[in-house]
């Protein structure tokens, strides 16, 4: 049920600089960012600095570390609901917030922060933003994502005029203050602190919750199993310019071992106190150990019907919804004695389900699959997965020191061997597929977790069930790289299928807010398998196809302000639908042409796109007797996409002819525009309907076969190799990498070493985005996407306005929707 996908540690060297911290802590953005710190032992002044490392989990080897610049060890590390900026908190109450440099997954700095100066932060987290997705696991086999996924009313911790969510954060520090820092809209932090209660005491542990009537509520523990662990309720407002904290005490509780008369003293110390989730304040998982061993406790928090003596009842009998309620914490479920307990991951909402959806998800075949444990890792190594209510065993890891005892005496040898090596934090991936942990030794693990927890599974139910979960991706627009451990060669084809039924099944305007994010899932599905790597290639021109056709319609402006309902893009498309003349000139009469008119220097910035546009139809068109040969399938939409942008590269031409796509024909007479639009035409009409696709007749055939004697075709190889890992997970055997060493490619030599685009050495490099040639020594800095690979300049050398506009449609991600990550200028 959970095996290593991958190990990635820090070179060994004689005297190595890096020691753990400790605290060691870490956090999983819903970008697949982890974030995790070490110390570093300067040997000449005999101190430590605190570092904060960021790795993508695709290309766990490059590691970006920044020197933290907190003067004490850092305590708390947490992710915003974007994953674009990370919270990082020391134990002398400094909290600093970094964000991305240019939105470069490896380039941060530290922009706010706030400071309780000499109080240790023992809790942080975000404010809630008040959106919160339901998954309604009963209705995984309903047609329509609005069924399947659902908003739940959930307010903001805070809002601003206009029901606009205030971004800020919320911390508690060791001596039982809670401060609130709130991000203004000019760039100003707005910061109070208030204590938790009026009688201060030590706070060891602390964790913080929200309500959906935007309450807060912070859990608080000081250390030791007989005190009671405290609950306060917090609520923020801004008076006159000025952030107000107000706290109200809540029902607390005693854990359940220390009122057993069998285990009283036997666990002193309370070790680890969560919230099952941050939007489910009534669930609260405890941890109580000794040196040797744990116990955990699973509490929940009731209204319960307060009862009334007889006396008052005969006076005035108590009626319906009048009974006097009361709020108490009851036990839900413990644990036996277990070993002792280093680190605890609990699942990201909104994949831990809520007490109602549990019953629904119960009673459906996919229910018990959706229902991810929390992981509980141990001093001995081992890793534990455990139903989060029940507490039940429900899969476990034995790491390379923690290999199952067999016998009594293999025990004692094992306990007087010197401590093991654990994990010291880890962190489940937003979909739960996947566990993080950062051992003792600061290296990193990666964990496959199996969605079928130990069920033996048909192949229909784990497809189920892993389509359900790329839904999820799709509407939240989560990265799915964790899902992608998961899926096996042979799935990739009836995966890519059934995701495209599930898409088109949604409403248009759903459909058009998706046609992006799907085709990215679908060709980071198609890597996976070698029956499907050829299609990678046309899904990421399909990307780039869609990017360009709505940033050149974008440009179309109607000619008259009194405008009927439709724009100028959307009758293009309507004419060029309805008009199936081969003839390019006959349908460019259609349109009204002065809709069309942009200006020259607008005409000329375009020419790279435009030639694209241009190459890509005539390679398409020279490929088709390949094709047909190869029985690959067809589809209309991008046929029909390029017939539109032909039709608008025509009437631009005639304003400006330098703009054109430019040929190499073999006569000067011959119109290349119009025979590749009769030719792209004809196979259009052979898939328009597409209940009713036709084989392309032998006429066609033939004159494709001819345009090689005709043109010279380009090539359009145009997507670097890609140097991620997931490509090399499928086999299920572990693989070892070393931060900061890029590993060998199979099959693949990589030159220089974060080099994404070599393809042999001394050929020149492309900007994929830009179609600019960088040539073979490229000087300018560039960046690549952490998923496809694709390159791009940094800096834009373009001031046109129409091209800035095309610029801005990847500026924070990649067109396939990964991150960019900037790269090093020896390109040798």
């Amino acid at each position: 049920a959970m095996d290593l996908a991958y190990v990635c540690e820090w070179e060994k060297k004689p005297k190595s600089n890096h020691c753990p911290s400790i605290p060691l802590v870490c956090a999983w953005s819903c970008r697949n960012l982890i974030a995790f710190t070490t110390d570093l032992r300067n040997e000449e002044e005999k101190d430590l600095t605190h570092m904060v490392h960021i790795i993508d989990t695709e290309h766990p080897w490059d590691v970006y570390s920044v020197n933290s610049g907190h003067a004490e060890v850092i305590t708390c590390l947490e992710w915003d609901q974007s994953g674009s900026r990370l919270l990082s908190a020391d134990a002398d109450g400094h909290i600093k917030c970094w964000s991305m440099t240019d939105h470069l997954a490896n380039s941060w700095e530290n922009t706010v922060g706030s400071l309780v100066e000499g109080d240790p932060v023992v809790a942080l987290s975000w404010l809630h933003n008040g959106v919160k997705l339901a998954l309604h696991v009963e209705k995984s086999g309903a047609s329509n994502f609005g069924e399947k996924f659902s908003r739940v009313k959930f307010s903001p911790s805070l809002t601003l005029f206009g029901g606009k969510p205030m971004e800020g954060w919320i911390a508690v520090t060791i001596s039982g203050l809670v401060t609130v820092s709130l991000l203004k809209p000019n760039g100003q932090v707005l910061t109070s602190t208030e204590s938790l209660c009026r009688l201060r005491c030590r706070v060891a542990l602390a964790d913080v919750a929200f309500t959906g009537g935007g309450n807060i509520v912070v859990a608080t523990s000081d250390g030791s199993s007989t005190s009671p662990v405290q609950f306060y309720k917090v609520c923020v407002s801004v008076v006159n310019e000025k952030c107000k904290i107000d706290t109200e005490i809540l029902p607390s509780l005693f854990m359940r071992c220390t009122t057993d008369p069998a285990r009283k003293d036997k666990y002193p110390a309370i070790t680890h106190l969560k919230f099952l989730a941050r939007d489910m304040s009534e669930q609260v998982l405890l941890c109580a150990s000794n040196q040797n061993s744990s116990i955990v406790e699973c509490w929940s928090l009731r209204k319960e019907g307060l009862p009334v003596n007889n006396i008052f009842q005969q006076i005035s009998p108590v009626v319906g919804d009048k009974q006097p309620m009361i709020l108490k914490w009851r036990i839900l479920s413990a644990t036996n004695d277990l070993d002792r307990v280093s680190a605890v991951a609990l699942p990201k909402p909104p994949i831990s389900l809520t007490n109602t959806e549990l019953k629904g998800a119960n009673d459906t075949n996919l229910g018990p699959l959706l229902l991810p444990g929390l992981a509980l890792a141990f001093h001995d190594g081992s890793v534990h997965i455990v139903h989060r209510l029940s507490l039940q065993m429900m899969a476990v890891f034995y790491g390379s020191s923690s290999q199952r005892p067999v016998d009594e005496q293999s025990i004692k040898r094992q306990r007087t061997a010197g401590p093991l090596v654990h994990f010291k934090a880890m962190q489940l991936s937003w979909t739960s597929l996947a566990l993080a942990g950062i051992d003792s030794h600061g290296k990193l693990s990666m964990l496959r977790i199996s969605p079928s927890m130990g069920h033996v599974l048909d192949m229909n139910m784990s497809l189920r069930h892993l389509l359900f979960l790329l839904e999820y991706c799709m509407v939240t627009g989560y990265d799915w790289w964790d899902i992608l451990l998961h899926v096996q060669p042979n799935m990739v084809q009836n995966l890519v299928e059934k995701l495209h039924e599930e898409y088109m099944r949604q409403n248009a305007a759903l459909q058009q807010v998706l046609s992006t994010r799907i085709v990215a899932m679908k060709a980071s599905l198609c890597k996976l398998s070698s029956s499907t790597i050829a299609r990678v290639c046309d899904y990421h021109a399909k990307l780039f196809l869609i990017a360009i056709s709505c940033t050149l319609k974008s440009l179309l402006r109607p000619h008259f302000l009194n405008t009927p309902d439709k724009s100028p893009g959307d009758r293009l498309t309507e004419i060029c639908s309805k008009i199936t003349d081969v003839d390019i000139d006959k349908v460019m009469i259609n349109l009204k042409t002065e809709e069309f008119v942009l200006e020259m220097t607008t005409l000329q910035s375009l020419q790279q796109l435009i030639q694209w546009v241009g190459d890509f139809v005539l390679y398409l068109l020279a490929s088709l007797p390949n094709q047909v040969r190869a029985g690959a399938g067809k589809t209309c939409s991008p046929l029909g996409m390029f017939r539109e942008l032909m039709v608008v590269i025509r009437i631009w031409g005639l304003l400006k002819p330098s703009c054109l796509p430019v040929y190499t024909a073999t006569s000067d007479t011959q119109d290349s525009m119009s025979l590749l639009f009769r030719l792209l035409t004809k196979l259009w009409l052979c898939c328009r309907e597409e209940n009713h696709i036709t084989e392309p007749d032998d006429t066609l055939i033939d004159e494709c076969c001819l345009l090689p004697s005709q043109l010279l075709i380009p090539n359009i190889d145009w997507l670097p190799i890609n140097d991620g890992i997931i490509s090399r997970l499928q086999n299920k055997q572990l693989v070892r990498l070393q931060f900061g060493k890029a590993p060998g490619l199979v099959g693949h030599t990589v030159s220089s070493q974060f080099d994404a685009f070599v393809r042999a050495p001394g050929q020149p490099k492309i900007d994929h985005l830009r179609r600019l040639h960088l040539g073979a020594y490229p000087t300018e800095e560039c960046k690549s996407c952490t998923r496809c690979g694709c390159v791009t300049m940094l800096k834009s050398p373009n001031k046109v306005t129409a091209v800035k506009q095309w610029e801005q449609r990847w500026i924070k991600n990649c067109l396939c929707g990964g991150l960019w990550r900037r790269m090093p200028l020896s390109y040798s």
